[in-house]
């Protein structure tokens, strides 16, 4: 009998067709290729958080029934996923299913399967999200709250009656952007959103790849918020963070119009870029800008979290790492300094 070593190999010998989605950070598809590099070790898990993998492996077979495994796993101080852990899983998934997944569980399987330390729950809003796209992906049939939800963001509602719109049905419009001429009704009804269900429509984009052309709408109410002096900087932040699936330049644009002014860095906006919106650190410049504001919230415990995460991505490591050695500003350096000696206590 082979040795099953990877997910890949036990997926790909069941016959089964299978995608790998992020959970931890954006809900992001992650390319099969890249997924078997990173089980093999031969890449760093693409987006960590708390120094933690965290993903869902959907699979489906001809019927296209997808059963679903929600992941997570630690990483090393290099962001490589350990053999050993993998191998674990490997082994509860063999005594619970055997080596052929495509077959239908027994309650006593399922609750075997998962009782491990590697399975978890996503929170209910991100679960929503990913039920939404995971169905708009395969071509299944959206939620039984899509229809009423499309009845309300088009207006004929009224939009003072959204208590009874479903969350799930919020987040099928947000999966099904391309469909039905739903883009348009969303950009159309911004402006007329009660508070609840703006940030409920709010939390779903930002699990979503959007267009230029909303991603510019998102972008001129966040300026509104930053051009008013009451502006509501809870409201910047879910902006900031529906932005983060911009492909185009206004996520980069309102990160650089943010880390500009002291006054719009509330920490609940710098978490935001942190956990979402990390994309624009990429560029040393705006890093730094990013590093120096969170260093002037004098929050060091928020500091040291928000760099050993952000230092924990492959795409900003080589960028922020240097900045230990040749901080911008007086407060940043102090700042480093803390960090670097609690990091000496804790060996």
């Amino acid at each position: 009998m082979k040795t099953i070593s990877t997910l890949t190999q036990i997926l790909n010998d069941s016959d089964c067709q299978f995608k790998v989605h992020d959970l931890g950070r954006r809900i992001e598809l992650i390319a099969n290729e890249e997924f078997e590099n990173i089980e093999l070790g031969r890449q760093a898990y693409p987006y960590p958080i708390q120094r933690q993998a965290q993903f869902a492996i959907t699979y489906w077979n001809e019927k296209k029934q997808p059963w679903i495994w929600f992941l997570k796993f630690d990483l090393d101080e290099r962001g490589l996923l350990s053999a050993t852990d993998i191998g674990n899983f490997i082994k509860f998934v063999l005594e619970a299913m055997g080596s052929r997944l495509q077959k239908d569980l027994s309650e006593e399987a399922q609750e075997q399967l998962a009782n491990n330390p590697y399975t978890f729950k996503p929170k209910e809003d991100k679960l929503a999200v990913f039920n939404s796209q995971v169905s708009a992906e395969l071509e299944l049939s959206a939620s039984q709250y899509y229809a009423h939800a499309l009845t309300y963001f088009k207006g004929d509602l009224g939009w003072s009656n959204w208590q009874t719109v479903g969350l799930q049905g919020i987040t099928d419009i947000c999966a099904r952007l391309k469909e039905s001429g739903n883009e348009l009704m969303v950009k159309k009804s911004l402006p007329h959103l009660p508070t609840q269900p703006l940030y409920a429509l709010l939390g779903a984009l930002e699990h979503c790849d959007i267009s230029d052309s909303l991603a510019a709408r998102l972008y001129d109410l966040a300026l509104e918020q930053l051009n008013n002096p009451q502006g509501d900087l809870f409201l910047l932040s879910a902006l900031a963070r529906a932005l983060a699936g911009d492909k185009g330049h206004k996520l980069s644009s309102l990160v650089t119009a943010i880390l500009s002014e002291t006054k719009y860095c509330h920490q609940e906006v710098l978490i935001a870029i942190a956990g979402r919106c990390w994309a624009p650190l990429q560029d040393s410049t705006l890093a730094e800008q990013f590093l120096i504001r969170l260093a002037e919230t004098n929050n060091q415990e928020l500091f040291n979290q928000l760099f050993a995460d952000l230092v924990m991505q492959p795409q900003l490591r080589m960028v922020i790492l240097p900045m230990l050695h040749q901080a911008p500003s007086k407060k940043l350096a102090e700042a480093l300094i803390h960090l670097q000696n609690r990091a000496k206590g804790q060996r």
